[in-house]
């Protein structure tokens, strides 16, 4: 998982470009600035990614992940797999303590597992990556075996992500609501305040001196303060930063990709996520996508590259394959599979029964148009509708009618739990292939979490499916995995259960006063201990 694009000011300008200091400087504040706020603070609650971008600051994690997918130690200093793969024993650090004072330990640990896996957390991220989790012993105070249900190889992995940092027990001992408001982690930045609708305000944790191996530096951040703020318009986002309003942006523009390249003042950072690219999930449990002919059919109608083209200016790869290149044991033999190809998919319609055209030349079989329902939430940025207004033409040349249904999040999240729906836009961000199970297998059908919502949106129901994911699990031998998620990714291309688009990313802009910015290499989400003003 490498970073796509570090462009500092290019090296064939005349313009002067400010000198950067390569020399940590301590004190400041960073204004930081993004586009949508989370609805908690705590990523263990439902688990979005404004969540893990806020608590990666705040909170540790018990491993470490670094940029080769390799799994470290942090909060734990080391630990041992049973052979089955059922029990985990962590070793853990001694010097550890929370910023309300409460020591890290074996308890916590046990607090913070017991927390995700509770379903009144309603923990649909966090708590969906451990349902293996059965019970944590405390041996002694920094001795923790964590037990589970089944073997686990991706365990490790989950572990390292900011959905699962640890918190401080005794602050999980308070309301849902109050430690959503201000959580309480370990890590080089705590929570201070959080006012809503506007920012959340991070001040340095003194304390602070058992950074991952991943950092580049021990110690206390140098950072005082970060001030976190929420500005949803991309151009007064931009126009801020530009203005030297804010140090750095996330969520950059792509129409304001080109500006941030050619102003010397600027630096853009890219890194692509791992997971599950940004996709539409097809519904295969009712018409039409309950025939693989018209769900091929429907992904090969689309011409995703034109539109990425259009709407993004050309700045968003294609992602064609079930998992985004930036995810350990993806396999580049699967980006052609959805290519467009609408000969291909007249053919596979005539095939499957879809032969006829009415007067506004949709298709029709037995009396009823080929229609599909896009499930588009009011949360859907204004670009993402973009895309599906485009797929919905191109789709169109063959007789499909895709119609674009607007509604609330509430709304959309109703309809997902009824399977009322033939497509759901949406992505998984995760540093594991392992979310090849999660959102195809069949343990993910029922409902869990928040909502109802049940993590298989396409219905998909394969029994070797199944047990070849279950094989990568209970293997630790990398190439054994790698053969066996291969395979998975074969089964899911092969049946076409999502429309994939482009992977997800981060993207910073970053004004010339600020350095040491980094991403993280785990989920690819900003990490500001290293990161320095000289204003």
């Amino acid at each position: 998982m490498a970073a796509l694009c570090v462009a500092l000011a290019a090296c064939d300008r005349s313009t002067p470009v400010a000198q950067r200091s390569t020399t940590p400087v301590s004190g400041g504040t960073l204004v930081y600035a993004t586009d949508r706020e989370p609805t908690c603070l705590d990523p263990h609650v439902s688990g979005d990614m404004p969540q893990v971008f806020v608590g990666q600051q705040y909170l540790d994690s018990l491993v470490s992940m670094d940029e080769n997918g390799k799994i470290g130690p942090w909060l734990a200093k080391s630990w041992e797999v049973s052979a089955d793969g059922t029990t985990y024993t962590f070793h853990l650090r001694d010097d550890v303590h929370f910023t309300d004072g409460t020591p890290f330990n074996a308890a916590a640990v046990k607090a913070n597992l017991d927390h995700m896996a509770n379903p009144k957390t309603q923990s649909s991220t966090a708590g969906g990556y451990i349902r293996q989790y059965v019970s944590t012993d405390v041996v002694d105070e920094h001795t923790a075996v964590v037990h589970l249900s089944s073997p686990y190889a991706a365990f490790l992995e989950v572990l390292a992500q900011g959905f699962l940092g640890i918190e401080s027990p005794t602050a999980l001992l308070r309301s849902r609501d109050e430690n959503c408001q201000s959580p309480v982690g370990s890590g080089p930045f705590k929570v201070v305040k959080w006012d809503r609708q506007s920012q959340v305000e991070l001040v340095r944790n003194p304390d602070y001196n058992w950074a991952p191996p991943t950092a580049h530096h021990q110690g206390p951040a140098y950072l005082d303060r970060v001030v976190w703020k929420f500005i949803p318009e991309p151009s007064v986002r931009f126009a801020s930063l530009q203005a030297g309003e804010v140090d750095v942006i996330e969520a950059l523009p792509p129409e304001s990709h080109a500006a941030a390249r050619h102003n010397p003042d600027l630096s853009l950072m890219i890194a692509l996520r791992p997971g599950n690219p940004t996709n539409g999930t097809l519904n295969t449990r009712r018409l039409p996508f309950n025939d693989v002919r018209v769900r091929e059919a429907f992904v090969r109608s689309a011409d995703v590259e034109g539109a990425l083209k259009s709407v993004y200016f050309g700045e968003f790869p294609r992602a064609g394959a079930p998992l985004s290149s930036a995810t350990r044991f993806h396999s580049a033999d699967f980006e052609h599979a959805q290519d467009y190809d609408p000969a291909r998919a007249n053919h596979l319609l005539d095939e499957a029964g879809w032969t006829h055209r009415d007067a506004q030349g949709y298709r029709t079989k037995d009396g009823q148009r080929l229609q599909v329902h896009v499930i588009m939430s009011n949360e859907t940025p204004p670009s993402e509708q973009t895309l599906w207004e485009q797929v919905q033409a191109t789709t169109r040349a063959v007789g499909f009618e895709v119609l674009i249904d607007q509604m609330s999040a509430v709304q959309a999240t109703d309809h997902q739990a009824k399977w009322d729906y033939d497509v759901i836009p949406e992505y998984w961000n995760t540093n594991t292939a392992d979310v090849l199970r999660i959102i195809f297998s069949s343990q993910f059908l029922q409902p869990a979490g928040v909502g109802g919502y049940h993590q298989n949106t396409a219905g998909f129901d394969d029994k070797t499916f199944d047990q070849t994911l279950e094989g990568a699990l209970a293997t630790q031998d990398p190439q054994q995995r790698q053969a066996l998620y291969y395979q998975a990714q074969a089964i899911a291309s092969r049946n076409y259960l999502q429309l994939t688009t482009y992977p997800q990313s981060t993207r910073l802009g970053i004004y010339k006063t600020t350095q040491g910015v980094r991403i993280e290499p785990s989920l690819a989400v900003t990490y500001l201990y290293d990161a320095w003003v000289n204003k």
